[in-house]
């Protein structure tokens, strides 16, 4: 729990984190499936390491499957609904998905796992007042354990000690 006694935001993206789609080819442990038109690769275990998370965040998509994450994503890796975050208008600027996160965070502590983050959203992490993690994604790669990991340190961190922000993984 945070010290306004909400506990933080997890933002999920599905391409580049769920889905390693610049991987070379399916990688163990995953399913192949034809989703909307495109390959999508998931793997179950990611629904249990989210779940592991569900008592430290608030989980949330940030993802351009928007609805259809709840409806084609969540089932497949074993994770209820969540709510999401909405992506209206042109994809402009470096981190095109930072006006719509930074309207739905607000000045609540978050945590981010995304393939796509550039120097912009760096620079508006670290100014923010409220913790902040940005985790980047290998989009060949994929989510990690290591990655669930920092997620949890950062949050247990926000019950023990003073905020951080802008932790960026490598």
């Amino acid at each position: 729990m945070t010290v306004a006694g909400t506990k933080p935001l997890l933002l999920i993206d599905v391409d580049g984190v769920l889905n390693p789609y610049e991987a070379g080819r399916m990688p163990e442990g995953y399913a192949e499936y034809g989703l909307l038109g495109v390959r999508v690769w998931l793997n179950p275990d990611h629904g249990a390491w989210l779940l592991r998370l569900t008592d430290r965040f608030d989980l949330v998509w940030a993802t351009t499957w928007e609805e259809f994450a709840n409806d084609l994503i969540a089932p497949r890796i074993g994770i209820a609904p969540l709510p999401m975050i909405a992506f209206p208008g042109e994809r402009v600027g470096s981190t095109w998905k930072l006006p719509a996160v930074s309207e739905y965070v607000g000045d609540r502590p978050f945590a981010w796992l995304e393939d796509d983050l550039y120097d912009d959203v760096y620079a508006w992490a670290e100014a923010r007042t409220a913790a902040t993690l940005l985790v980047k994604t290998d989009p060949a790669v994929g989510l990690t354990e290591d990655h669930i990991r920092q997620c949890e340190t950062f949050a247990d961190e926000l019950t023990t000690d003073a905020p951080t922000n802008a932790t960026p993984s490598p």
